[in-house]
């Protein structure tokens, strides 16, 4: 019985940091954690550490891709018809590497369990 809860503990710790990692929707709930644990000081951050590391990885990946998705966008629409396309083929690309990292960084923790 003992040994199922403990199995469970450890499922459900990684489907909360699965969920961080969730490219584009992720960054809320990684932002909350982050907000919640810095308001809450008295709380043990021991038990938070992996929360912590996943909401910051979280945040900062989605934190490059949006600026960067936003730069190369707003330079498409300035750009000529040539460069334009560059820069959107270039925007795809960061794109679907944003979404290949997410997605094999999800692959590698649900392997850990």
């Amino acid at each position: 019985m003992n040994n199922q809860l403990l199995h469970l503990q450890k499922v459900e710790r990684h489907l909360k940091l699965w969920i961080y990692l969730l490219p584009v929707v992720g960054i809320i709930p990684a932002v909350w954690t982050l907000y919640r644990i810095t308001k809450n000081k008295q709380t043990n951050l021991d038990e938070y550490r992996e929360q912590k590391k996943a909401s910051h990885l979280s945040f900062r990946l989605s934190l490059m891709w949006l600026i960067s998705y936003s730069s190369l966008s707003l330079g498409a629409f300035s750009a000529s018809e040539i460069m334009s396309f560059r820069l959107l083929y270039a925007n795809a690309i960061l794109t679907t590497a944003y979404f290949i990292t997410c997605t094999v960084m999800m692959i590698r923790l649900g392997k850990k369990s």
